[in-house]
Protein backbone atom coordinates (compact mmCIF):
# COMPACT_ATOMS: atom_id res chain seq x y z
CA UNK A 1 0.00 0.00 0.00
CA UNK A 2 1.71 3.12 -1.10
CA UNK A 3 0.82 6.65 0.25
CA UNK A 4 -0.08 9.04 -2.45
CA UNK A 5 -1.44 12.51 -2.11
CA UNK A 6 -2.29 15.65 -4.14
CA UNK A 7 0.00 18.23 -5.42
CA UNK A 8 0.16 20.88 -7.99
CA UNK A 9 3.53 20.22 -10.68
CA UNK A 10 4.35 22.15 -13.43
CA UNK A 11 6.85 20.67 -16.12
CA UNK A 12 7.97 24.96 -17.61
CA UNK A 13 10.29 25.06 -14.58
CA UNK A 14 14.37 25.05 -15.37
CA UNK A 15 17.07 25.73 -13.17
CA UNK A 16 18.17 28.62 -15.16
CA UNK A 17 21.98 28.12 -15.08
CA UNK A 18 24.79 31.52 -16.72
CA UNK A 19 26.26 30.84 -19.72
CA UNK A 20 28.38 27.79 -19.94
CA UNK A 21 31.47 29.29 -20.95
CA UNK A 22 31.73 31.40 -18.05
CA UNK A 23 35.08 31.28 -15.69
CA UNK A 24 35.07 27.90 -13.62
CA UNK A 25 37.23 26.70 -10.83
CA UNK A 26 38.89 23.38 -11.85
CA UNK A 27 38.98 20.22 -9.57
CA UNK A 28 41.35 17.46 -9.81
CA UNK A 29 40.48 14.32 -7.98
CA UNK A 30 40.92 10.56 -8.99
CA UNK A 31 37.19 9.61 -8.81
CA UNK A 32 34.07 11.53 -10.03
CA UNK A 33 30.84 9.69 -9.26
CA UNK A 34 27.61 11.32 -10.39
CA UNK A 35 24.58 10.43 -8.21
CA UNK A 36 24.37 9.36 -4.54
CA UNK A 37 22.27 6.45 -4.06
CA UNK A 38 22.67 3.04 -3.06
CA UNK A 39 24.84 2.07 -6.40
CA UNK A 40 26.66 5.13 -5.97
CA UNK A 41 27.34 5.02 -2.49
CA UNK A 42 28.81 1.33 -3.31
CA UNK A 43 31.16 2.75 -5.73
CA UNK A 44 32.30 5.27 -3.26
CA UNK A 45 32.12 2.97 -0.14
CA UNK A 46 34.64 0.23 -2.04
CA UNK A 47 36.70 1.98 -3.34
CA UNK A 48 37.68 4.65 -0.95
CA UNK A 49 38.53 1.32 1.23
CA UNK A 50 40.70 -0.52 -1.38
CA UNK A 51 42.50 2.78 -2.83
CA UNK A 52 43.30 4.48 0.13
CA UNK A 53 45.16 6.89 -2.03
CA UNK A 54 42.68 7.67 -3.95
CA UNK A 55 40.68 11.13 -3.76
CA UNK A 56 36.91 9.82 -4.47
CA UNK A 57 34.08 13.21 -5.30
CA UNK A 58 30.82 12.21 -5.58
CA UNK A 59 27.95 14.68 -6.20
CA UNK A 60 24.39 14.79 -6.59
CA UNK A 61 21.75 17.42 -7.70
CA UNK A 62 19.33 16.73 -4.60
CA UNK A 63 19.81 18.58 -1.48
CA UNK A 64 20.78 16.30 1.94
CA UNK A 65 17.59 15.25 3.86
CA UNK A 66 19.27 14.18 6.89
CA UNK A 67 23.35 15.23 8.82
CA UNK A 68 23.43 11.46 7.79
CA UNK A 69 23.71 11.33 4.02
CA UNK A 70 21.35 8.81 2.45
CA UNK A 71 19.50 7.99 5.20
CA UNK A 72 16.11 6.45 4.54
CA UNK A 73 13.04 9.21 5.21
CA UNK A 74 11.17 6.07 7.03
CA UNK A 75 13.68 6.43 9.92
CA UNK A 76 12.74 10.15 10.00
CA UNK A 77 10.50 9.65 13.39
CA UNK A 78 8.41 12.96 13.55
CA UNK A 79 5.86 13.07 10.36
CA UNK A 80 6.43 16.46 9.97
CA UNK A 81 10.06 16.41 9.28
CA UNK A 82 9.48 13.38 7.31
CA UNK A 83 6.75 14.93 4.91
CA UNK A 84 9.72 17.97 4.90
CA UNK A 85 12.19 15.51 3.53
CA UNK A 86 9.87 13.74 0.85
CA UNK A 87 8.78 17.17 -0.52
CA UNK A 88 12.78 18.49 -0.94
CA UNK A 89 13.08 15.21 -2.74
CA UNK A 90 10.65 16.71 -5.33
CA UNK A 91 12.91 18.39 -7.73
CA UNK A 92 12.76 22.51 -8.76
CA UNK A 93 8.79 23.07 -8.33
CA UNK A 94 8.65 20.94 -5.50
CA UNK A 95 10.90 23.15 -3.87
CA UNK A 96 9.89 26.64 -4.68
CA UNK A 97 6.15 25.43 -2.82
CA UNK A 98 5.93 26.71 0.80
CA UNK A 99 7.45 24.27 3.21
CA UNK A 100 6.22 25.82 5.93
CA UNK A 101 2.55 24.77 5.02
CA UNK A 102 3.34 20.91 5.54
CA UNK A 103 -0.89 20.74 6.48
CA UNK A 104 -1.74 21.69 3.02
CA UNK A 105 -1.04 18.27 0.98
CA UNK A 106 -1.18 20.26 -2.50
CA UNK A 107 2.03 20.85 -1.35
CA UNK A 108 3.62 16.95 -0.71
CA UNK A 109 3.18 14.95 -3.69
CA UNK A 110 3.32 15.13 -7.46
CA UNK A 111 0.37 14.82 -10.01
CA UNK A 112 0.42 14.37 -13.73
CA UNK A 113 -2.56 13.28 -15.84
CA UNK A 114 -5.74 12.32 -14.26
CA UNK A 115 -5.57 9.40 -12.20
CA UNK A 116 -1.73 9.26 -12.62
CA UNK A 117 0.13 10.03 -8.96
CA UNK A 118 3.75 9.51 -8.18
CA UNK A 119 4.96 7.99 -4.21
CA UNK A 120 5.85 10.91 -1.82
CA UNK A 121 9.54 11.74 -2.43
CA UNK A 122 9.50 11.69 -5.98
CA UNK A 123 8.11 13.38 -8.95
CA UNK A 124 6.75 12.48 -12.31
CA UNK A 125 8.98 12.09 -15.42
CA UNK A 126 6.58 13.88 -17.75
CA UNK A 127 4.12 15.46 -15.20
CA UNK A 128 1.97 17.41 -18.06
CA UNK A 129 0.74 13.58 -19.14
CA UNK A 130 2.75 13.72 -22.79
CA UNK A 131 3.46 10.37 -22.33
CA UNK A 132 -0.32 8.36 -21.67
CA UNK A 133 -1.82 6.43 -23.46
CA UNK A 134 -0.70 3.01 -25.05
CA UNK A 135 3.14 4.88 -26.41
CA UNK A 136 4.50 6.27 -23.36
CA UNK A 137 5.01 5.64 -19.42
CA UNK A 138 2.63 7.81 -17.19
CA UNK A 139 3.56 6.67 -14.44
CA UNK A 140 7.31 6.84 -14.49
CA UNK A 141 8.73 8.96 -11.53
CA UNK A 142 12.50 9.96 -10.15
CA UNK A 143 13.34 11.12 -6.88
CA UNK A 144 15.83 14.29 -6.54
CA UNK A 145 17.87 13.97 -3.22
CA UNK A 146 20.98 12.69 -1.43
CA UNK A 147 20.55 8.96 -1.52
CA UNK A 148 18.16 9.26 -4.57
CA UNK A 149 15.65 6.44 -4.54
CA UNK A 150 17.32 4.52 -1.75
CA UNK A 151 15.76 7.03 0.58
CA UNK A 152 12.30 6.43 -0.16
CA UNK A 153 12.20 2.40 -1.77
CA UNK A 154 10.62 -0.48 -0.06
CA UNK A 155 13.64 -2.20 1.06
CA UNK A 156 13.10 -5.46 -0.94
CA UNK A 157 16.40 -7.52 -1.82
CA UNK A 158 15.83 -10.37 -3.53
CA UNK A 159 17.96 -12.29 -5.14
CA UNK A 160 16.93 -12.77 -9.44
CA UNK A 161 16.26 -16.46 -10.50
CA UNK A 162 17.26 -18.72 -13.32
CA UNK A 163 16.30 -16.88 -16.20
CA UNK A 164 16.45 -13.34 -14.08
CA UNK A 165 19.69 -14.42 -14.00
CA UNK A 166 22.38 -12.11 -16.00
CA UNK A 167 23.30 -15.26 -18.39
CA UNK A 168 27.10 -14.24 -19.26
CA UNK A 169 27.73 -14.63 -15.70
CA UNK A 170 29.46 -17.33 -13.84
CA UNK A 171 26.94 -18.67 -11.53
CA UNK A 172 29.37 -19.16 -8.60
CA UNK A 173 30.60 -15.17 -9.37
CA UNK A 174 27.20 -14.13 -9.52
CA UNK A 175 26.33 -15.68 -5.62
CA UNK A 176 29.85 -14.35 -4.62
CA UNK A 177 28.83 -10.62 -6.20
CA UNK A 178 24.93 -11.01 -4.51
CA UNK A 179 26.39 -12.49 -0.91
CA UNK A 180 28.90 -8.70 -0.96
CA UNK A 181 25.73 -6.49 -2.11
CA UNK A 182 23.74 -8.09 0.93
CA UNK A 183 26.60 -7.60 2.78
CA UNK A 184 26.45 -3.66 1.77
CA UNK A 185 22.94 -3.19 2.16
CA UNK A 186 22.41 -5.51 5.50
CA UNK A 187 19.84 -7.56 4.17
CA UNK A 188 18.15 -9.96 6.29
CA UNK A 189 15.46 -12.08 6.48
CA UNK A 190 14.57 -11.62 9.69
CA UNK A 191 13.08 -8.07 9.90
CA UNK A 192 9.77 -8.88 11.17
CA UNK A 193 10.25 -11.63 14.00
CA UNK A 194 8.16 -14.95 13.53
CA UNK A 195 4.47 -15.32 14.63
CA UNK A 196 2.03 -17.59 14.57
CA UNK A 197 -0.05 -15.19 12.19
CA UNK A 198 2.72 -14.84 10.09
CA UNK A 199 3.65 -18.62 9.61
CA UNK A 200 0.33 -19.61 8.72
CA UNK A 201 -0.07 -16.73 6.21
CA UNK A 202 3.20 -18.30 4.76
CA UNK A 203 2.07 -21.93 4.87
CA UNK A 204 -1.16 -21.03 3.53
CA UNK A 205 0.98 -19.18 0.18
CA UNK A 206 2.77 -22.58 0.18
CA UNK A 207 -0.26 -24.46 0.03
CA UNK A 208 -0.68 -23.04 -4.11
CA UNK A 209 2.49 -21.95 -4.74
CA UNK A 210 4.87 -24.61 -2.99
CA UNK A 211 5.20 -26.87 -5.99
CA UNK A 212 7.81 -27.66 -8.23
CA UNK A 213 10.11 -25.04 -6.72
CA UNK A 214 14.17 -24.84 -7.51
CA UNK A 215 16.24 -24.50 -4.77
CA UNK A 216 16.64 -21.44 -2.49
CA UNK A 217 12.80 -20.28 -4.51
CA UNK A 218 10.75 -21.48 -1.55
CA UNK A 219 7.90 -19.40 -0.93
CA UNK A 220 9.20 -17.29 2.53
CA UNK A 221 9.99 -13.51 4.07
CA UNK A 222 11.35 -11.26 2.08
CA UNK A 223 14.58 -10.57 2.15
CA UNK A 224 15.12 -6.65 3.41
CA UNK A 225 17.56 -3.96 3.65
CA UNK A 226 16.98 -3.24 7.26
CA UNK A 227 18.39 -3.84 10.64
CA UNK A 228 16.23 -4.62 13.99
CA UNK A 229 17.52 -3.12 17.49
CA UNK A 230 17.19 -5.22 20.29
CA UNK A 231 14.39 -3.32 21.81
CA UNK A 232 12.60 -4.25 18.41
CA UNK A 233 12.73 -1.44 16.11
CA UNK A 234 13.46 -1.44 12.68
CA UNK A 235 16.32 0.50 11.02
CA UNK A 236 15.43 0.92 7.07
CA UNK A 237 18.71 0.78 5.13
CA UNK A 238 19.57 4.03 2.65
CA UNK A 239 22.56 4.52 0.95
CA UNK A 240 23.93 6.08 4.02
CA UNK A 241 24.02 1.97 5.00
CA UNK A 242 26.18 1.87 2.47
CA UNK A 243 28.46 4.12 2.79
CA UNK A 244 29.12 3.63 6.27
CA UNK A 245 31.40 5.92 8.38
CA UNK A 246 31.42 8.40 4.54
CA UNK A 247 28.03 8.81 5.58
CA UNK A 248 28.96 11.60 8.29
CA UNK A 249 29.68 14.82 7.57
CA UNK A 250 34.34 15.31 7.48
CA UNK A 251 34.41 11.37 7.64
CA UNK A 252 37.41 11.49 5.27
CA UNK A 253 37.65 14.85 4.27
CA UNK A 254 41.05 14.04 2.53
CA UNK A 255 39.55 11.66 0.22
CA UNK A 256 36.05 11.56 0.16
CA UNK A 257 33.89 14.83 -0.63
CA UNK A 258 29.77 14.47 -1.28
CA UNK A 259 28.28 17.59 -3.04
CA UNK A 260 24.76 18.06 -2.89
CA UNK A 261 23.23 19.97 -5.11
CA UNK A 262 25.31 20.21 -7.49
CA UNK A 263 24.30 19.35 -11.15
CA UNK A 264 26.53 17.39 -13.43
CA UNK A 265 25.44 19.00 -17.04
CA UNK A 266 28.28 17.91 -19.34
CA UNK A 267 30.77 15.16 -19.73
CA UNK A 268 34.03 15.65 -21.94
CA UNK A 269 35.47 13.93 -24.15
CA UNK A 270 39.22 13.43 -25.89
CA UNK A 271 40.11 10.79 -28.42
CA UNK A 272 38.83 7.71 -26.31
CA UNK A 273 38.28 8.71 -22.47
CA UNK A 274 36.35 11.44 -20.63
CA UNK A 275 38.69 14.64 -19.82
CA UNK A 276 36.41 16.72 -17.57
CA UNK A 277 33.34 16.98 -16.53
CA UNK A 278 31.18 20.28 -15.65
CA UNK A 279 28.85 20.75 -12.66
CA UNK A 280 26.77 23.37 -11.37
CA UNK A 281 26.72 24.14 -7.89
CA UNK A 282 22.66 25.07 -8.07
CA UNK A 283 22.18 27.32 -4.48
CA UNK A 284 25.15 29.56 -6.04
CA UNK A 285 24.67 28.99 -9.47
CA UNK A 286 28.38 28.61 -10.08
CA UNK A 287 30.55 26.49 -12.02
CA UNK A 288 32.92 24.26 -11.43
CA UNK A 289 35.18 21.34 -14.22
CA UNK A 290 36.06 18.40 -12.78
CA UNK A 291 39.32 16.31 -13.68
CA UNK A 292 39.03 13.26 -12.62
CA UNK A 293 41.05 9.70 -13.73
CA UNK A 294 37.90 7.62 -13.78
CA UNK A 295 34.10 8.81 -14.17
CA UNK A 296 31.39 6.96 -13.50
CA UNK A 297 27.42 8.06 -14.09
CA UNK A 298 25.48 6.10 -11.18
CA UNK A 299 22.17 8.79 -10.96
CA UNK A 300 19.21 6.29 -12.48
CA UNK A 301 17.64 4.30 -15.40
CA UNK A 302 16.85 7.59 -16.87
CA UNK A 303 19.04 10.70 -15.80
CA UNK A 304 22.30 8.45 -16.76
CA UNK A 305 21.88 8.15 -20.22
CA UNK A 306 20.18 11.47 -20.52
CA UNK A 307 24.01 12.93 -19.24
CA UNK A 308 25.70 10.88 -21.76
CA UNK A 309 23.49 11.81 -24.64
CA UNK A 310 23.64 15.51 -23.35
CA UNK A 311 27.44 14.68 -23.68
CA UNK A 312 27.59 13.65 -27.01
CA UNK A 313 28.13 9.59 -26.08
CA UNK A 314 24.92 8.29 -28.10
CA UNK A 315 25.71 4.81 -28.48
CA UNK A 316 22.76 3.02 -31.07
CA UNK A 317 21.54 1.34 -27.37
CA UNK A 318 21.53 4.30 -25.30
CA UNK A 319 18.40 4.94 -23.87
CA UNK A 320 16.82 1.77 -25.62
CA UNK A 321 15.38 -2.02 -24.45
CA UNK A 322 13.78 0.03 -21.56
CA UNK A 323 12.18 -2.49 -18.94
CA UNK A 324 9.76 -1.85 -16.83
CA UNK A 325 7.87 -4.43 -14.48
CA UNK A 326 4.42 -4.28 -14.62
CA UNK A 327 2.76 -4.84 -12.12
CA UNK A 328 -1.37 -6.30 -10.48
CA UNK A 329 -1.64 -4.82 -7.21
CA UNK A 330 -4.69 -5.74 -4.37
CA UNK A 331 -5.53 -5.75 -1.04
CA UNK A 332 -7.75 -8.76 0.97
CA UNK A 333 -9.04 -8.47 4.63
CA UNK A 334 -6.97 -11.59 6.03
CA UNK A 335 -9.47 -14.59 7.69
CA UNK A 336 -10.15 -14.24 11.68
CA UNK A 337 -7.69 -17.84 11.76
CA UNK A 338 -4.71 -15.76 10.34
CA UNK A 339 -5.10 -13.40 12.16
CA UNK A 340 -3.00 -13.98 15.44
CA UNK A 341 -2.85 -10.99 17.75
CA UNK A 342 0.49 -10.15 15.78
CA UNK A 343 -0.40 -6.09 16.11
CA UNK A 344 1.81 -3.27 15.54
CA UNK A 345 5.56 -4.00 16.71
CA UNK A 346 8.97 -1.85 16.63
CA UNK A 347 7.51 1.39 16.01
CA UNK A 348 7.93 4.45 18.70
CA UNK A 349 4.40 5.88 19.61
CA UNK A 350 4.93 8.79 17.57
CA UNK A 351 5.22 6.96 14.22
CA UNK A 352 2.19 5.54 14.32
CA UNK A 353 -0.14 7.17 12.22
CA UNK A 354 -3.67 6.63 10.23
CA UNK A 355 -1.37 4.99 7.61
CA UNK A 356 -1.07 1.25 7.90
CA UNK A 357 1.52 -0.27 9.64
CA UNK A 358 3.49 -3.22 8.42
CA UNK A 359 3.50 -6.38 10.13
CA UNK A 360 5.66 -8.49 7.66
CA UNK A 361 6.51 -9.07 4.10
CA UNK A 362 6.39 -12.24 2.64
CA UNK A 363 7.87 -13.31 -1.25
CA UNK A 364 6.30 -15.72 -3.43
CA UNK A 365 9.86 -15.80 -6.01
CA UNK A 366 10.29 -15.74 -9.50
CA UNK A 367 10.61 -19.98 -10.57
CA UNK A 368 10.26 -19.87 -14.48
CA UNK A 369 8.54 -21.84 -15.67
CA UNK A 370 6.31 -22.64 -13.43
CA UNK A 371 5.56 -19.25 -11.59
CA UNK A 372 7.21 -16.77 -14.19
CA UNK A 373 5.73 -14.00 -11.45
CA UNK A 374 6.95 -11.68 -8.31
CA UNK A 375 5.04 -12.19 -5.67
CA UNK A 376 4.85 -9.80 -2.91
CA UNK A 377 2.36 -9.79 0.15
CA UNK A 378 1.99 -7.32 2.63
CA UNK A 379 1.01 -7.76 5.86
CA UNK A 380 -0.04 -4.44 7.23
CA UNK A 381 -2.36 -3.32 10.31
CA UNK A 382 -4.99 -0.93 9.20
CA UNK A 383 -6.29 0.99 11.71
CA UNK A 384 -10.11 1.22 11.11
CA UNK A 385 -10.08 -1.87 9.32
CA UNK A 386 -7.65 -4.65 11.31
CA UNK A 387 -5.29 -7.29 9.72
CA UNK A 388 -5.05 -6.66 5.89
CA UNK A 389 -2.44 -8.21 3.30
CA UNK A 390 -1.47 -6.23 -0.01
CA UNK A 391 -0.21 -8.28 -2.59
CA UNK A 392 1.77 -6.80 -5.54
CA UNK A 393 2.71 -9.35 -8.50
CA UNK A 394 5.28 -8.05 -10.53
CA UNK A 395 4.99 -9.66 -14.43
CA UNK A 396 8.56 -9.77 -16.54
CA UNK A 397 8.52 -7.67 -19.78
CA UNK A 398 9.45 -8.44 -23.20
CA UNK A 399 12.55 -6.67 -23.56
CA UNK A 400 12.48 -4.61 -27.20
CA UNK A 401 15.09 -2.02 -29.11
CA UNK A 402 11.33 0.15 -29.93
CA UNK A 403 10.86 0.89 -25.88
CA UNK A 404 13.06 3.72 -25.26
CA UNK A 405 13.93 7.12 -24.08
CA UNK A 406 13.82 9.75 -26.63
CA UNK A 407 15.64 13.14 -26.22
CA UNK A 408 14.83 16.37 -27.20
CA UNK A 409 17.59 18.59 -28.68
CA UNK A 410 15.19 21.52 -28.24
CA UNK A 411 13.38 20.88 -25.23
CA UNK A 412 14.11 21.00 -21.45
CA UNK A 413 13.39 19.13 -18.37
CA UNK A 414 13.21 21.23 -15.07
CA UNK A 415 17.18 20.99 -14.88
CA UNK A 416 17.40 22.36 -18.53
CA UNK A 417 19.03 18.90 -19.39
CA UNK A 418 17.50 17.69 -22.45
CA UNK A 419 13.51 17.11 -22.04
CA UNK A 420 13.25 13.23 -22.00
CA UNK A 421 10.34 11.92 -23.72
CA UNK A 422 8.90 7.14 -23.04
CA UNK A 423 8.50 5.41 -25.85
CA UNK A 424 6.73 2.18 -24.22
CA UNK A 425 3.65 -0.33 -24.71
CA UNK A 426 3.24 -3.73 -24.25
CA UNK A 427 3.50 -6.70 -26.79
CA UNK A 428 0.70 -9.47 -26.67
CA UNK A 429 2.83 -11.35 -24.68
CA UNK A 430 3.07 -8.98 -21.95
CA UNK A 431 -0.82 -8.82 -21.72
CA UNK A 432 -0.95 -12.40 -21.84
CA UNK A 433 1.69 -12.69 -18.96
CA UNK A 434 -0.59 -9.67 -16.83
CA UNK A 435 -3.79 -11.91 -17.33
CA UNK A 436 -1.84 -14.74 -15.77
CA UNK A 437 -0.66 -12.43 -12.67
CA UNK A 438 -4.24 -11.15 -12.28
CA UNK A 439 -5.37 -14.86 -11.45
CA UNK A 440 -2.75 -15.89 -9.37
CA UNK A 441 -3.89 -12.62 -7.37
CA UNK A 442 -6.97 -13.92 -7.32
CA UNK A 443 -4.83 -17.45 -6.11
CA UNK A 444 -3.59 -15.91 -3.30
CA UNK A 445 -6.51 -13.93 -2.43
CA UNK A 446 -8.61 -17.45 -2.12
CA UNK A 447 -5.96 -18.29 0.83
CA UNK A 448 -6.08 -15.29 2.65
CA UNK A 449 -9.18 -13.15 2.45
CA UNK A 450 -11.90 -11.35 0.80
CA UNK A 451 -10.90 -8.19 -1.34
CA UNK A 452 -11.45 -5.04 0.49
CA UNK A 453 -13.86 -2.99 -0.99
CA UNK A 454 -12.33 -1.18 -4.17
CA UNK A 455 -9.40 -2.81 -3.92
CA UNK A 456 -9.75 -6.20 -6.46
CA UNK A 457 -6.84 -6.79 -8.81
CA UNK A 458 -5.90 -4.00 -11.08
CA UNK A 459 -3.08 -3.24 -13.32
CA UNK A 460 -1.06 -0.14 -12.41
CA UNK A 461 0.12 2.55 -15.09
CA UNK A 462 3.17 1.71 -16.84
CA UNK A 463 6.12 3.19 -14.92
CA UNK A 464 4.53 2.62 -11.33
CA UNK A 465 7.00 0.25 -10.06
CA UNK A 466 10.15 2.46 -10.29
CA UNK A 467 12.21 -0.61 -11.54
CA UNK A 468 13.10 0.77 -14.79
CA UNK A 469 16.11 -1.14 -16.19
CA UNK A 470 17.84 -1.58 -19.43
CA UNK A 471 18.95 2.26 -20.82
CA UNK A 472 22.23 1.41 -20.25
CA UNK A 473 22.41 -2.14 -20.43
CA UNK A 474 25.69 -4.35 -20.25
CA UNK A 475 26.51 -7.06 -23.16
CA UNK A 476 29.20 -8.92 -23.79
CA UNK A 477 30.70 -7.61 -27.04
CA UNK A 478 30.56 -4.03 -28.17
CA UNK A 479 27.63 -5.06 -31.32
CA UNK A 480 25.52 -2.36 -31.08
CA UNK A 481 23.02 -3.91 -28.55
CA UNK A 482 24.48 -2.26 -25.60
CA UNK A 483 25.71 0.48 -23.91
CA UNK A 484 28.44 -0.99 -21.81
CA UNK A 485 31.17 -4.24 -21.32
CA UNK A 486 30.25 -6.96 -18.01
CA UNK A 487 32.05 -4.38 -16.14
CA UNK A 488 29.90 -1.28 -16.82
CA UNK A 489 32.80 0.46 -19.21
CA UNK A 490 31.34 1.99 -21.80
CA UNK A 491 31.88 1.06 -25.04
CA UNK A 492 35.02 3.28 -26.50
CA UNK A 493 35.62 5.27 -23.50
CA UNK A 494 38.54 3.77 -21.00
CA UNK A 495 37.67 5.37 -18.01
CA UNK A 496 34.11 6.02 -17.83
CA UNK A 497 31.59 3.55 -16.05
CA UNK A 498 27.95 3.49 -15.89
CA UNK A 499 25.87 1.96 -12.85
CA UNK A 500 22.25 1.41 -11.65
CA UNK A 501 19.45 -0.59 -12.68
CA UNK A 502 19.77 0.58 -16.34
CA UNK A 503 23.04 -1.45 -16.70
CA UNK A 504 20.65 -5.03 -16.29
CA UNK A 505 20.13 -6.32 -19.34
CA UNK A 506 17.79 -9.60 -18.91
CA UNK A 507 13.55 -9.48 -18.32
CA UNK A 508 13.41 -9.50 -14.57
CA UNK A 509 10.54 -9.46 -12.76
CA UNK A 510 11.81 -9.10 -9.03
CA UNK A 511 13.25 -5.54 -7.22
CA UNK A 512 16.51 -5.02 -9.07
CA UNK A 513 18.44 -2.95 -6.33
CA UNK A 514 20.56 -5.96 -4.86
CA UNK A 515 21.19 -6.79 -8.72
CA UNK A 516 22.44 -3.13 -9.69
CA UNK A 517 24.45 -3.20 -6.16
CA UNK A 518 26.05 -6.59 -7.26
CA UNK A 519 26.86 -5.10 -10.70
CA UNK A 520 28.85 -1.95 -9.23
CA UNK A 521 31.03 -4.44 -7.24
CA UNK A 522 31.65 -6.14 -10.01
CA UNK A 523 32.52 -2.59 -11.73
CA UNK A 524 34.80 -1.53 -9.02
CA UNK A 525 36.73 -4.27 -9.34
CA UNK A 526 37.54 -3.49 -12.62
CA UNK A 527 38.04 0.24 -11.88
CA UNK A 528 41.03 -0.51 -8.80
CA UNK A 529 42.82 -2.34 -11.45
CA UNK A 530 42.38 0.97 -13.20
CA UNK A 531 43.55 2.97 -10.44
CA UNK A 532 46.67 1.24 -8.96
Amino acid sequence: MVERRKSRHTSDCPVNLPSKYMAAEVVHVDVLIVGSGPVGATFARLLTTRLPKAKVLMVDAGPKLTERAGMHVKNISNPGERMKAQLLSQGPAAKQASIGSLEDEANCDVSGAPGIWSPPGTFLVTPDGTNTGSSGMPGAAMSTNVGGMGSHWTCACPRPGNAERVPFLEAVEWDRLCTDAEALLQVTNTAFPGSDSRNVIVENLRKVFGANRSPGREVGAMPLACTVTREGQRFWSGADVVLGALAMPGAAPNRFELASETLCTQLITGDSAITEAVVWHLPSKTRKVIRARVFIVAADAFRTPQLLWASGIRQKALGHYLNDHSQIISAVKLRDYLVQGSGPTGFKSEQLTDEPVPLGVFWVPFNDPDHPFHGQVMHLYAPGVGEIAGLVWFSRKDIRFRDYLEFSETEKDCYGMPRIHVHYSLTENDRVALLQAESEVKLAASMLGPFLEDAYPRMLPAGSSLHYQGTTRMGRIDDGESVCDTYGQVWGIDNLFVGGNGVIPTATACNPTLSSVALAIRSCERIQLTLE
